[in-house]
């Protein structure tokens, strides 16, 4: 199954033929298929599936060796970071690390994305038994202001919060880093115990500020998590038909159907102005059939998907979309062997993905890998998509 994917040299195929033959202990044959000779693309970015697999077969030097050239690269550092987590390298990792964080913070080498030495060395401190050294350094660079982007910060507030650090928490959440800490001490407190005062302090930003958004969304997770989704919906009930980014529907929907509330989730699509809905027809319409499929209603979704109707032809993808939805609510439904036949008459990616999927929960294994498209289909339905994008520009 995996052989004429891997030959190809795309990424994904190539680590899992890699893993398998791993697992068969044939290190060798997992070497030369990881190895980058001779295969399309950056070698930046195809020497970790080696590396990994150098891991996977105990040499974990000779790894951090292969990546040496190429740690420049922010995602070679990530990689590096997380196969040898474990693995007993974490000092020599460190080693590795340290001057391109040190370079970073003093402005000798400001790359695109080198930020990340900063958090994967306090991550790699921390995980090494040195998570107050982790809190020293990261904190000075945080409060030096060479970071990079918000992300360190959050990090940062994070890692204070593993540690129990509430108060040096608490004034990274008041002080000009307040909009990436603040989630970080939302939970810090609800895990003491303290959930009143998160709440309480949601709120008090939330009366203050203009836009308010990503604190009414904590807010509405916060008292989810405590069990109150009245209140929980109702605290952001006001932006359902804001026909912007304030608009907080979807993650209301998504909570209450996470808390096993579906039909409520549902019956909140209803009665929703016109402006909303064609604003949002890219996501509350198929919403609403998984949300119906979840509450018994699967022939009246499959009724709905059938009578959509477009003013521009679709696109190849929404048909191959719709397809998948009405397999999927058909099999939903009980209908296995409806929704097999009817996705076996339709082309698409998403089709054949639902179908082996079907497949596969009727225990059916070998029709669902025959269902998986081969390499050449995949490329002529890419080809189909662009050629109609290229139509409709």
């Amino acid at each position: 199954m995996i052989e004429p994917f891997a030959a190809t040299g795309w990424r994904p195929a190539v680590r899992v033929g890699a893993d398998v033959l791993v697992q068969w202990g044939r290190i060798q044959q997992a070497l030369e298929l990881a190895h980058p000779g001779g295969r399309d693309g950056e070698p930046r970015a195809l020497w970790p599936d080696y590396a990994e697999v150098l891991v996977k077969a105990g040499r974990i030097d000779e790894a951090i060796d292969v990546l040496g050239p190429y740690l420049r690269d922010h995602w070679v550092l990530r990689d590096l970071v997380r196969m040898t987590e474990g693995q007993g390298r974490d000092e020599r990792v460190l080693e590795v690390l340290a001057p391109i964080a040190a370079g970073f913070r003093t402005g000798r080498d400001g790359g695109w994305g080198l930020w990340k030495a900063l958090t994967l060395q306090a991550l790699v401190l921390e995980r090494s038994g040195q998570a107050d050294e982790a809190i020293r350094c990261l904190g000075a660079t945080v409060a030096a202001g060479r970071y990079g982007p918000q992300n360190t910060v959050e990090f940062y507030a994070e890692l204070l919060a593993r540690h129990g650090r509430v108060e040096e928490l608490r004034e990274l959440a008041t002080g000009p880093q307040q909009s990436s800490a603040v989630p970080a001490y939302v939970k810090a407190l609800e895990d003491l115990g303290r959930a009143w005062h998160a709440e309480a302090f949601l709120r008090g930003l939330i009366a203050t500020l203009e836009y308010p958004t990503r604190y009414e969304y904590q807010l509405l997770e916060l008292l989810a998590r405590q069990g109150r989704l009245d209140e929980a919906v109702a605290a952001v009930a006001h932006t359902f038909d804001d026909l912007n980014d304030s608009n907080l529907l979807q993650s209301a929907m998504l909570v209450l159907a996470e808390h096993g509330h579906h039909a409520r989730a549902l019956a909140l699509t209803e009665g929703r102005s016109a402006e909303f809905i064609e604003e949002s027809e890219h996501w509350l319409p198929s919403n609403r059939w998984w949300l119906m499929g979840e509450t018994g209603q699967c022939r009246e979704a499959i009724a709905e998907v059938e009578a959509m109707t477009d003013i521009e032809p679709p696109s190849p993808r929404d048909v191959d979309d719709r397809n998948a939805t009405i397999g999927r609510l058909l099999a939903k439904d009980g209908r296995e062997e409806e929704a097999i036949a009817y996705l076996r008459r339709c082309s698409g990616f998403w089709a054949s993905t639902e179908l082996a999927l079907v497949l596969v929960g009727q225990g059916r294994c070998a029709e669902a890998i025959a269902a998986v498209p081969g390499v050449a289909a995949q490329r002529e339905e890419d080809r189909r998509v662009r050629d109609y994008w290229d139509a409709w520009r």
